[in-house]
């Protein structure tokens, strides 16, 4: 069963999780027409296999240490750093340690191109 996703002027918790983040999943906190954020929760040397979203996208490491790969270009995050990707850019997540990472994806027409989730499932996120 689906857990249901938060609704507009819900509050919605993204502090770090410390001693609870090794048992944590995965979460889409909030899907619109528009809007997705999704709290992805990474083991320590984990990946998220290269994908793209169609429009421009937010990273915010939340906590731990995690990087984002495009192409030859690597881009380490720590806890409280955020990177925002062009749209349509190839990347790939990696965990340098345990990590949980706010991504927030603009959508068209409630979509976010080939991200589709399949690809945070395949890296355990």
């Amino acid at each position: 069963m689906a857990l249901p996703h938060a609704q507009h002027l819900d509050v919605i918790g993204v502090r770090p999780l410390g001693e609870a983040l090794a048992d944590a999943v995965s979460t889409s906190l909030i899907k619109t027409e528009r809007l997705q954020l999704l709290h992805l929760v990474l083991p320590a040397h984990r990946e998220v296999q290269e994908h793209r979203v169609d429009d421009e996208c937010t990273l915010h490491c939340l906590e731990g240490e995690v990087e984002v790969v495009t192409g030859t270009v690597t881009k380490r995050l720590r806890a409280g750093e955020l990177v925002v990707l062009p749209a349509l850019q190839p990347h790939a997540l990696r965990a340098r340690s345990d990590a949980a990472v706010l991504m927030t994806l603009l959508l068209r027409q409630g979509d976010a191109g080939d991200l589709g989730g399949e690809a945070v499932r395949r890296g355990s996120a």
